[in-house]
């Protein structure tokens, strides 16, 4: 609920674990030279949740962006992280994952195959 100029008040839910999904590079990007991955999380509560990146199963150090999170209107919220890897890279590792992490709970993966996509 929002009041007046802008106080909102949350009504805790309880946690909820988000549903990840993980888009892959455009073709047309990879001709480029580059590939950035993109985890959109959604549906998750608290706010707290916060996502990381594994390549060929290690955590890696690539810079990644984080989405500030978006409350909905059912109380959950949704967020996302993008991943910019070198296009050779992204074609020569065997998975991509996307992780949720919130402290006291079994994360969220979801894994991304490269030679599985059709780009």
């Amino acid at each position: 609920y929002t009041f007046g100029g802008g106080t909102k008040l949350i009504v805790d839910s309880g946690v909820v674990r988000p549903t990840l999904t993980v888009l892959p590079p455009s073709p047309e990007e990879l001709q480029q030279g580059s590939a950035t991955l993109v985890c959109l999380a959604s549906g998750g509560s608290p706010s707290q949740w916060k996502l990381s990146w594994k390549v060929g199963g290690s955590s890696t150090t690539t810079p990644t962006s984080h989405s500030l999170e978006v409350l909905g209107s059912d109380g959950r919220f949704s967020w996302s992280s993008t991943l910019n890897l070198p296009a050779d890279q992204w074609k020569k590792v065997d998975s991509v994952t996307c992780e949720a992490s919130l402290s006291g709970q079994s994360a969220v993966t979801q894994t991304l195959d490269p030679h599985s996509c059709s780009v």
